[in-house]
């Protein structure tokens, strides 16, 4: 994606924006500028420790989710016997929508961050897991014969084939789940927690009713999606320059 591209996007989007504010005139939208003032106002008043907190959660399921969900794809790719063991229990556990485990983790393992964390885990562990699994199956056997034949083992196959072909699935997986991720932080940070972006969100639209800082909140929100696929963007061009 072109910058310019993204420039002008962004241009359309803040234009319907404020035609948007200007149709409805009411304080529940106001215009951009306004937003952008109490986005500058509300950066010495606490929103960037709420951003950070959200941050820390989301990267810290997503780092548990690869650590996780990688190694686990490549064994059930690497391996039939595990595969056919285990690939009915993915297959019924992956379509289920993970929202619906927020209140269940709640109620095991509390409303604290570890609850948090570990619903973003659930999210992205799973699409992980079956678009690795997928790609390590799909590697040419023809490519797997050719290099044991030249005398590599299991551990040399999942350092030179399986783990490099299995890279740009890893990135996709990350890449369709971002949104997602971030749109159950914020459910998640409705409750039980004094920082992070979903409760600054709430906080200030339903108890202050300041509109502004509340849809500052949503800018803040949004930069931290966008942020984090822009960054898995990066990350492919930089481990997968031959998709490029």
């Amino acid at each position: 994606m072109r910058r310019r591209d993204l420039f002008f996007a962004t241009i359309a989007i803040v234009a319907a924006w404020e035609l948007l504010a200007l149709a409805i005139a009411r304080p529940i939208v106001p215009p951009p500028l306004e937003v952008a003032s109490a986005f500058w106002r509300e950066l010495g008043r606490g929103l960037p420790l709420h951003f950070l907190a959200s941050l820390g959660r989301v990267a810290a399921g997503i780092a548990v989710s690869v650590l996780l969900g990688v190694p686990a794809g490549l064994a059930l790719g690497m391996s039939k016997r595990l595969d056919r063991v285990f690939a009915p229990l993915v297959y019924i556990l992956y379509p289920i929508p993970k929202v619906v485990f927020v209140p269940v983790l709640f109620l095991v393992i509390g409303i604290g961050d570890f609850a948090k964390v570990a619903m973003i885990f659930i999210i992205l562990f799973f699409q992980i897991l079956v678009l690795v699994r997928d790609q390590a199956k799909a590697i040419p056997k023809a490519l797997i014969a050719s290099v044991r034949s030249l005398g590599a083992g299991r551990r040399a196959l999942f350092r030179f084939v399986y783990f490099p072909a299995c890279v740009p699935a890893i990135l996709t997986s990350l890449r369709q789940s971002v949104g997602t991720a971030v749109a159950v932080l914020y459910i998640a940070e409705l409750f039980a927690t004094r920082w992070g972006l979903g409760y600054y969100i709430y906080f200030q639209g339903s108890t202050l009713m300041d509109y502004p800082a509340m849809y500052a909140g949503v800018v803040a929100m949004s930069l931290l999606g966008l942020g984090l696929y822009f960054g898995v963007d990066y990350a492919e061009k930089r481990l997968c320059p031959w998709l490029r």
